[in-house]
C-alpha cells in the first residue's frame, strides 16, 4: 500500500498522517496553514502548483529582537511612524503559486498594504500601517505559512546579501570525481591486460561507482528536483531530458558491474554532470558581466541642486554627500534620506508607499528618499549618499507600471515546452531503432539526444540582446527603465511631441517683458516664486531675472497647466497664463507668461523660442516611418515658425491641458496607434504614461517622474530616429539567435541520432551553443552601438 502525501507540501506521510476535509497532511504545521488559507478564501493556491508550500517550522520566541527600534531601522528601507517598508530575502519562493500568496499577504493581514515579489532574486517587498502591525509580527505570518525569512543579524542587513556558493562546491564535486574516474578508466581505456587488468578491474570499477554517487545525489540533484517539481505540475520543463539523461546512465552502468557485464558509462556520467554545472556557472557569470541591471542604472541623468557658499549648482545624484545642502523644487524627487533645514515641506510618498496623501513636514524633521515636495522650495542637508538601485526602484515600482506584452518572454518559453517534447519523442524513437540494429549504442544514443538538444541557448537571446543594448543605449545618454520598454519602441508606429522644453532648449530662449514696471517687492517675490518651479518656462525666466534676495514663501501652488500663485507677507502674485491671470489674451503671437500682483494685472513675458539642434533633420528622417504630431500646451504663436521647420504632414494641435494630452493618445491607441510621446515630465506626466512608450527630456535638473518609460538626455534627441531603429534592429538579432540555435540543434541532433555523438561530447557542446549564441547577441548589438555614436 503506497503512503500519502501531505496536500500542501508534498511530502511523504512517514511519521504520522493526519486527514482534514478529505485531505492528507503530513503534520499539524501543513494543516494549520492549509486551515489560514481556507478561511482566508486563498485556497486558489492550491490550483496555481500541486503542494507548492513548505512545511513551516518552530519559531517561538525567535524573532523577538524585530521590537528593538534600533533593529527595526536598520532593517526597514522606509519609515516615517505610520507606515514601514521592508525587502526581505525568502529562500523558499520557488513557483508561481509562491509569489500568487505573497502577493496577496493583505488578505492574511489588511495592515498590509502591498507586497511584491523579485522571483530572481528571492526578494519580496512589504509595505504595512506600523501603528496596527509590527516587522515582528509579518515576519511570523510568513514563517507561519512556510515563507520564513533570512535575516542576517551581522551586519543588520537581510538575506538578500548572503552569497550562495552551492553551485561551486557542486562543481568542484563533479570536477574531482570525473577526473578520478577517468584516471581509474585508463586501464580499460588502453586495453591493459593480463595481470592487472583481472586484478584490479573490478576495484576500479566499484571506485568509480562510489565516485559517481555525490555526483548524481549531489551535484546533479537541482535537475532532479526541477524534473520532479514540473512533472508534478504537469509541465515539462528542460530538466526532465537531462534528469532521465544521467538516471539511465547511472543505473545501465550500476547494472553493468553488479553483473559484471562491462564497465558502464561512470567517465561519461560523471563527465555530462560536470559540463553541465560549467555551463550553468559560465552562464551565470557571463549574466553578471552584462548584467544591464548594474550598469545602466549608474548613468542615471536624474540631478539635484547643491546650495554651497551662497551658490545653487546642479549636481548629479551619486555625487551627493553626506552633510551637503539640497535645493528641492516644486514636483522635484528628494534623492536622499535628510533633515528639513529651511521652507514649508509637504512630501508626498506615493512613490514609496502607494498612498497619496501628503504628509507635512517642519523645520528639524526627517524627510525620507523617495518622497516628492509638493509644495514649493525646500533646503535640507543630507544625511548619506545616494543610492542608484532605490531611485531605480522607485521608477519600476509596479505601482506605476502597466501592463505590457513581453511577447519574446513569451515566444521563448512555448519554444522551451514545446522543445522538451519534441526532444523526448525524437530520443524514444532514436533509441527504439538502435534497440533492433545495434542495441550497445542505443543507450548512448538516448542520452546524447537528451542532452545536446537543449534549448538554453533560445532562452538567453532576449536577455542578452535587451540588456546590453540597455547597457548601450545608457552610455549614449537614452536610459531605458526595462526589457519590455525597448521591445515596445520596436513596434512604435505614431511620435508625439510637447513643444515647450522638448523641441524648444530652455537655455537659448529670451524673453521680452511688456506692462507695468514691478515694486522691488514684487520682483523678489516673482523671483523667489520661480525659484521654487520646474517647469521649463520657468526654469528660462528665473534664470533671465536679476538676482534677488532669497525669502520663505508663506504660500506656493503650482496649478499644471495653468501656473503658479504665491504670497509672501502682505503681497500675492500669479504666474502664468492669461485666463489664469485674469488677463484677456489681446493677440496670439509667441509664448508667453504673464504675471498678476496683488489681483492686479501687471504684464506679460513674451518668449522667443530657440529650437533645438537638429530637430528640423530628426523629423524629415521620421517623417518616412512615422505618424507625426505637437501636442502643446502652448497657444498658436509659433504656428508659422513650426510650419517652416517641421514636415508638411506633421499635426500641430495647440492650447492642450495636460487632461486633453492624456485623451487624445487614449483616443489614438483605441484607434490601433502606437504610440511614442516625448516630453517634459512635469506637464506631460499622465500621457507620459497613457503611451505605449514615454520618454522624458532631461536638461540639468531633475524632474524624477515614474510615469516615464525611458528618460533621454536633451543633447541627444536629435539621436532619436536612432535610438528607435536599434530597438528594431534588437529584435532581428533575437530572431536570428532563434534560427542559429535551431540550426545548431538539427546539426547535433543528426549526429546524436546517428550514433556519432557520446554523451559526455554532448555535455561540452550544450554550454558551447550558449556560448555562440551569447557572443553572436553581444556582438551584434555592440556593432548596433557603434552606429549610434
Amino acid at each position: 500500500m503506497s503512503k500519502a502525501s501531505c496536500f500542501h507540501c508534498g511530502d511523504i506521510c512517514v511519521s504520522e498522517l493526519i486527514t482534514y476535509n478529505d485531505k492528507s497532511f503530513c503534520c499539524n504545521g501543513c494543516k494549520t496553514v492549509f486551515e489560514i488559507f481556507q478561511e482566508n478564501d486563498l485556497t486558489c493556491y492550491y490550483d496555481l502548483q500541486n503542494a507548492p508550500g513548505a512545511v513551516p517550522k518552530e519559531i517561538a520566541g525567535k524573532y523577538d529582537f524585530l521590537s528593538q527600534e534600533n533593529i527595526i531601522e536598520k532593517l526597514t528601507e522606509f519609515n516615517d511612524g505610520n507606515i514601514q517598508i521592508v525587502t526581505l530575502y525568502i529562500p523558499h519562493i520557488h513557483c508561481s503559486s509562491c509569489i500568487w500568496i505573497l502577493e496577496n499577504l493583505s488578505k492574511l493581514n489588511p495592515n498590509i498594504s502591498s507586497s511584491q515579489v523579485n522571483f530572481g532574486k528571492k526578494n519580496l517587498r512589504i509595505t504595512y500601517n506600523s501603528k496596527q502591525a509590527s516587522l515582528k509580527e509579518v515576519v511570523l505570518l510568513l514563517s507561519s505559512i512556510g515563507y520564513e525569512p533570512y535575516i542576517s543579524l551581522d551586519d543588520f542587513k537581510t538575506g538578500n546579501q548572503h552569497i550562495n556558493r552551492t553551485l561551486i562546491y557542486k562543481l568542484g564535486i563533479a570536477g574531482f570525481a570525473f577526473g578520478n574516474v577517468m584516471f581509474l578508466s585508463f586501464p580499460e581505456y588502453f586495453e591493459v591486460g593480463e595481470f592487472w587488468l583481472e586484478k584490479y578491474k573490478h576495484l576500479f570499477r566499484w571506485l568509480m561507482f562510489f565516485f559517481s554517487l555525490p555526483v548524481v545525489f549531489y551535484a546533479g540533484q537541482d535537475y532532479f528536483i526541477s524534473a520532479y517539481k514540473g512533472l508534478r505540475s504537469k509541465i515539462l520543463n528542460i530538466d526532465v531530458p537531462i534528469a532521465l539523461g544521467i538516471a539511465v546512465l547511472f543505473i545501465r552502468s550500476t547494472v553493468e558491474i553488479i553483473f559484471d557485464l562491462g564497465s558502464g558509462f561512470f567517465d561519461s556520467l560523471t563527465g555530462l554532470v560536470f559540463f553541465l554545472l560549467l555551463g550553468k556557472f559560465f552562464q551565470q557569470k557571463t549574466y553578471s558581466f552584462l548584467s544591464f541591471e548594474r550598469d545602466y542604472k549608474s548613468y542615471f541623468p536624474i540631478a539635484v541642486t547643491k546650495i554651497f557658499e551662497g551658490k545653487e549648482t546642479p549636481i548629479q545624484v551619486y555625487d551627493i554627500k553626506k552633510g551637503d545642502r539640497l535645493l528641492i523644487r516644486n514636483e522635484e524627487l528628494i534623492p536622499v534620506d535628510g533633515i528639513l533645514i529651511n521652507g514649508k515641506a509637504r512630501i508626498d510618498y506615493s512613490f514609496v508607499t502607494g498612498e497619496s496623501e501628503t504628509v507635512s513636514k517642519q523645520s528639524g524633521d526627517k524627510l525620507f528618499a523617495g518622497g516628492k515636495q509638493t509644495s514649493g522650495v525646500i533646503e535640507m542637508e543630507a544625511l548619506k549618499s545616494v543610492e542608484q538601485s532605490y531611485l531605480t526602484q522607485l521608477w519600476s515600482n509596479d505601482v506605476f507600471s502597466k501592463n505590457k506584452d513581453d511577447g519574446f518572454t513569451t515566444l521563448t518559453n512555448a519554444i522551451s515546452k514545446r522543445f522538451t517534447i519534441t526532444v523526448l519523442s525524437i530520443a524514444i524513437l532514436a533509441t527504439s531503432y538502435w534497440l533492433v540494429v545495434d542495441s550497445s549504442k542505443a543507450m548512448n544514443v538516448f542520452t546524447a539526444v537528451l542532452i545536446i538538444a537543449c534549448p538554453c541557448a533560445i532562452a538567453l537571446s532576449a536577455p542578452f540582446t535587451y540588456g546590453n543594448l540597455l547597457r548601450i543605449f545608457g552610455k549614449l545618454k537614452f536610459y531605458v527603465k526595462n526589457a519590455s520598454v525597448m521591445e515596445q519602441l520596436a513596434s512604435i508606429n505614431t511620435v508625439i511631441f510637447d513643444k515647450t522644453g522638448t523641441i524648444t532648449s530652455n537655455q537659448k530662449s529670451t524673453a521680452s517683458y511688456e506692462g507695468k514696471a514691478l515694486t522691488g517687492s514684487e520682483e523678489t517675490l516673482l523671483k523667489n516664486t520661480l525659484r521654487g518651479s520646474n517647469h521649463p518656462l520657468s526654469r528660462t525666466l528665473y534664470d533671465i531675472l536679476d538676482e534677488q534676495d532669497i525669502i520663505s514663501l508663506n504660500h506656493f501652488e503650482e496649478h499644471l497647466g495653468q501656473g503658479i500663485e504665491a504670497s509672501y507677507e502682505q503681497n500675492s502674485i500669479k504666474i502664468g497664463s492669461a485666463s489664469f491671470v485674469g488677463a484677456t489674451e489681446t493677440a496670439l503671437l509667441n509664448t508667453a507668461v504673464h504675471i498678476s500682483a496683488n489681483s492686479q494685472y501687471r504684464g506679460k513675458f513674451t518668449f522667443y523660442n530657440s529650437y533645438r539642434k537638429g530637430i528640423s533633420k530628426l523629423f524629415n528622417k521620421l517623417k518616412k516611418n512615422y505618424d507625426l504630431v505637437i501636442l502643446s500646451g502652448d497657444n498658436e504663436g509659433e504656428l508659422e515658425n513650426l510650419k517652416k521647420l517641421l514636415p508638411s504632414k506633421t499635426k500641430l494641435i495647440f492650447n492642450q491641458k495636460p487632461d486633453d494630452k492624456l485623451e487624445y493618445i487614449k483616443y489614438h491607441q483605441s484607434e490601433g496607434a502606437k504610440v511614442l510621446m516625448v516630453g517634459d515630465g512635469l506637464n506631460d506626466a499622465g500621457a507620459l504614461a497613457q503611451s505605449n512608450v514615454g520618454i522624458a527630456i532631461s536638461e540639468n535638473v531633475n524632474v524624477f517622474s515614474p510615469a516615464c518609460d525611458a528618460i533621454l538626455d536633451a543633447s541627444k534627441i536629435n539621436q532619436l530616429v536612432k535610438f528607435l531603429k536599434a530597438s528594431k534592429s534588437a529584435i532581428k538579432i533575437i530572431k536570428w539567435s532563434f534560427v542559429l540555435s535551431f540550426i545548431y540543434n538539427i546539426v547535433g541532433l543528426y549526429f546524436a541520432v546517428t550514433g556519432q555523438l557520446a554523451p559526455v561530447v554532448a555535455a561540452i557542446l550544450m554550454p558551447l551553443s550558449s556560448i555562440s549564441i551569447v557572443v553572436f547577441t553581444t556582438i551584434a548589438t555592440n556593432i548596433i552601438g557603434r552606429k549610434l555614436e
